[in-house]
């Protein structure tokens, strides 16, 4: 069995559609996907419906940015795709503030004179969950960067010319909203939180404490020693080791949907512990 619990389509920041992305799942042989697309579950029907027709199981799924005293940091909550949820009723304000970042990137880029255009970003992104990596390709297109990683680095990252803080939730928020709307919180991509372990293992701790489910330990560009440590980590704290490789299409061309970037291999039993730990949530809220 094959599953990567952790791509994104072009509804949020990839460059490839929710059907597509489960037609590469299936070539992967996949037997299992998530789609977890940044702060948004409009990509969960169509891939749902081409999913059902190759018999591939889509796991719902969606990807929170969060802000912790100690940095940023990605959550995934699956098992939850309800609009009208306590979970979906905050996205709603936070699509609505990520639509206002937008527009003033592109005024801040326009005074720079770089040339840009809303509708020209429209179009980048396919009319879809605009955000930083449409941002970067359309510097690459005009040669102020010479690639995605590259305009990340010169212009759009934290402390950057044109990084813009966006609104988010605490970690705390998101554990409990996504447990509140029948979700379970996963903490994405650990080491991107902190490079210094001892902080790391200090986070998960407290998230825990909160209600935290599962610690993405097997991640697309991780090495293996950094996974086996990750395990160790989700471990110490009861955790549900998951993972994901982070597909985003051509904005992060050396992650492939299963097997990230050729070593990763997510145990396919960590879909069945998830389960069945959402079933447990289910039945004894």
């Amino acid at each position: 069995m094959v599953i990567d619990l952790h791509v994104h389509s072009n509804i949020s920041d990839g460059s490839t559609s929710p059907a597509e992305v489960i037609e590469l799942a299936h070539e992967a042989k996949c037997t299992a996907i998530s789609l977890t697309d940044h702060d948004t579950f409009a990509g969960i029907p169509e891939a749902t419906k081409r999913a059902e027709e190759l018999d591939i199981e889509l796991v719902p799924g969606i990807e929170l940015s969060c802000t912790h005293e100690r940095g940023t940091m990605h959550m995934l909550v699956y098992f939850c795709q309800d609009g009208d949820s306590p979970l979906g009723m905050a996205l709603t304000k936070l699509q609505e503030a990520r639509l206002n970042r937008n527009h003033k990137l592109v005024e801040l880029m326009v005074n720079d004179g770089v040339d840009i255009s809303y509708e020209h970003l429209v179009r980048e992104a396919g009319n879809q969950g605009m955000g930083r990596p449409h941002f970067a390709a359309i510097l690459v297109q005009q040669g102020l960067a010479r690639n995605v990683d590259d305009a990340f680095d010169k212009f759009l990252n934290v402390g950057k010319k044109y990084y813009i803080n966006k609104e988010t939730f605490s970690p705390k928020d998101i554990i409990l909203l996504a447990l509140q709307s029948g979700g379970l919180p996963v903490l994405a991509h650990p080491n991107t939180t902190t490079d210094n372990p001892v902080q790391l293992s200090e986070i998960v701790e407290e998230l825990t404490s909160y209600g935290l489910v599962g610690l993405e330990t097997y991640y697309g560009r991780y090495t293996p020693t950094e996974r086996m440590t990750l395990l160790g980590l989700a471990r110490a704290n009861s955790l549900i080791p998951t993972g994901g490789s982070d597909f985003h299409g051509s904005y992060k061309p050396d992650l492939q949907i299963a097997i990230g970037r050729g070593d990763l291999k997510v145990p396919p039993d960590t879909l069945d512990h998830l389960k069945s730990r959402h079933k447990e949530l289910v039945t004894n809220p």
